[in-house]
């Protein structure tokens, strides 16, 4: 496929990702190396949304390591049940925070992100990952985003 995307002009988040998720699984379809294939769902996503933030933390050697993204620099490193990426580890489930200032320990990487989105990444069962995704906005996430950002996840291959 070649590597264009159709961005759909909407305000509705569903439309937006109805039409995002099959152009991801092209973009992903017969690549097989998975930081080609992060930095692309990484891309495609701040293209089609332009969050503040879009990005992947790896599990390596006992804690999350900065992976492909788009966006200002980041946090590189994050332990397990530390801020928002580290909680959502640790929970093994997707977290929404509608305003990270009142997030319990929340790593401000940027004090211009206001709400953010981690959904875990599976393999075999265990954690090897995250999504991250932040927002200049308060409130900007909901169980819409959690939905098809875990369509978008599973397409991933491990």
């Amino acid at each position: 496929m070649a590597e264009d995307l159709t961005i759909i002009h909407s305000t509705n988040k569903k439309e937006q990702y109805d039409s995002l998720v099959p152009q991801i699984n092209a973009l992903l379809s017969g690549e097989t190396d998975l930081v080609a294939n992060l930095a692309n769902i990484c891309a495609a996503l701040k293209e089609q949304f332009n969050w503040f933030w879009v990005g992947f933390y790896l599990v390596k050697d006992g804690e999350l390591v900065l992976g492909p993204f788009q966006g200002p620099v980041a946090c590189t490193r994050i332990a397990k049940g530390k801020g928002v990426c580290g909680a959502a580890w640790e929970q093994a489930k997707a977290l929404i925070v509608p305003d990270v200032d009142a997030f319990p320990g929340h790593i401000a990487c940027s004090s211009l992100s206001r709400s953010e989105i981690v959904l875990p990444l599976f393999k075999a069962g265990n954690i090897v990952g995250v999504l991250d995704v932040d927002s200049e906005n308060l409130d900007h996430f909901d169980e819409t985003d959690v939905q098809y950002l875990q369509q978008i996840i599973n397409l991933i291959k491990f």
